[in-house]
């Protein structure tokens, strides 16, 4: 697939870096003249300098030939004029574009999609949101990500001593599950290397498991690779008040008391009038002085949400020091990331690997509903719903065992109507049916893809 991406930052990067392993001819286009130079030594592409919304611009980078064009520069404003022009001059099928602004999401949500300059709309801001909201929703997890718009959950936890399947088979599982209760280890990381799930495989201490349920049932499958925080959640401190941290306090403060911490006098004025049951404080996330009189040994979750790395991380440390059960920070690099997470800084967030995911949704061959990042970008989790008949599909009428799965490829389960289904060697694809798989090698979703695109007949 010939691809268009603009804008050579770092979710541009992340999408150049991801889809240049899958056969795909891309071109990415940015005015920063190093900055491409150091792309293009790392990744097999071609590189454009230049403003991304010209049109001589987008025509020497083949936007004429294009099958895709991914508008993820720093403006809205260039993101949807290049759409534009590539719409209305080169002919351009699929547009995507990463827009910040609320009021710029409405006009791009509310348009025909037919018409539309942009095919699909990204914002960082509201799945960052959304991706906090839920490991806040549920305390000790990892990652909380929604499959079949949040009918099944794939939920990761690290493994703790004194969780009841600490130190046994994975095939007890359902032992120590109430009835009615199923679930399925879909991947175990251990030491950040991944360890495929067996029916003999142990769970050790530290193991880092994904594991799918039903929504109504991850507290109880989580109680079982970990104690539950017995504090319930009632008390939130968010650290910034930019487009991140206002919204996260605009979507909680109905259900928890929460407070937003602001250092810019004029901006915590104009948050405190935006939002209707939250405290607004001005102040120095890492004041020490301040967050003891907040009482932070009694706030249950500390979220850095500032736009500066250094200052969420050391905020969040501090937090954590003062007393603070869970710290949550807001991380843009992610060499950072990977070094503070699991040790006084309980998650690190990329949004660059929250938005990754979205993207590779709409722009990955064979269109899978959902697409989740993992573990900083070696694996994913992906939803492919089965299209066609058994005479045009080759998983529809097959059970799963039945299934030519790449060897580190794992289906966790089935949602069927409002129904998951747990994946078992017997299970029957059926049309129309949205199958949860896991890759641990993103070398194979090339054929994870094919596996899922309707011919005109493969028997």
């Amino acid at each position: 697939m010939k691809i268009l991406i603009l804008g050579a930052g770092q979710v541009g990067t992340s999408v150049a870096t991801s889809l240049a392993s899958e056969n795909n001819d891309i071109t990415v286009v940015d005015t920063d003249h190093q900055r491409l130079r150091d792309l293009a030594e790392k990744l097999d592409i071609r590189t454009v300098v230049g403003h991304a919304s010209l049109p001589s611009v987008l025509a020497q980078a083949g936007a004429e030939e294009a099958e895709l064009l991914v508008a993820v520069t720093s403006s809205d404003e260039v993101n949807l004029i290049a759409c534009q022009v590539a719409q209305h001059q080169f002919r351009t099928p699929t547009r995507v574009a990463r827009l910040r602004e609320a009021q710029y999401l409405d006009v791009a949500g509310l348009a025909d999609p037919g018409h539309s300059a942009v095919s699909a709309a990204i914002s960082p801001e509201q799945l960052v949101c959304r991706h906090v909201e839920r490991l806040i929703e549920f305390p000790g997890a990892l990652q909380v990500l929604d499959f079949a718009e949040g009918r099944a959950q794939l939920v990761a936890v690290r493994a703790v001593p004194g969780g009841a399947l600490v130190g046994h088979e994975l095939r007890t599982l359902r032992e120590h599950l109430p009835p009615g209760v199923d679930a399925r280890v879909a991947a175990i990381f251990r030491d950040g290397r991944p360890v495929k799930p067996e029916a003999s495989t142990v769970i050790e201490v530290d193991d880092e498991v994904f594991f799918l349920a039903d929504r109504r049932n991850i507290l109880t499958v989580m109680s079982e690779l970990r104690r539950l925080v017995s504090r319930p959640v009632r008390r939130i401190l968010i650290a910034g008040g930019g487009n991140i941290g206002r919204n996260l306090a605009r979507n909680l403060e109905s259900r928890y008391s929460v407070k937003v911490l602001e250092r810019s006098r004029e901006r915590a004025r104009g948050i405190a009038e935006d939002l209707l049951n939250s405290i607004v404080l001005v102040g120095d996330c890492a004041d020490e002085d301040l967050l003891r009189e907040e009482n932070i040994d009694q706030t249950d979750v500390y979220c850095a949400m500032t736009n500066d790395d250094e200052a969420n991380i050391l905020s969040a440390m501090l937090a954590k020091r003062l007393g603070c059960p869970r710290v949550i920070s807001l991380i843009n690099r992610p060499s950072y990331a990977e070094l503070v997470e699991g040790g006084p800084i309980d998650i690190a967030v990329s949004p660059q690997l929250v938005t990754l995911g979205a993207l590779l949704a709409h722009i990955r061959e064979g269109a899978p509903a959902t697409v989740h990042s993992l573990r900083r970008g070696a694996a994913e989790a992906i939803e492919a719903v089965a299209r066609g008949d058994r005479r045009t599909s080759r998983v529809i009428g097959r059970a799963l065992e039945e299934l030519e799965l790449p060897a580190n490829t794992i289906i966790g389960g089935i949602v069927r109507g409002d129904k998951l289904l747990i994946a078992h060697h017997d299970l029957v694809v059926e049309a129309d049916d949205h199958v949860i798989l896991f890759v641990m090698d993103k070398g194979e979703m090339a054929r994870v893809s094919a596996l899922f695109q309707t011919g005109a007949t493969w028997l």
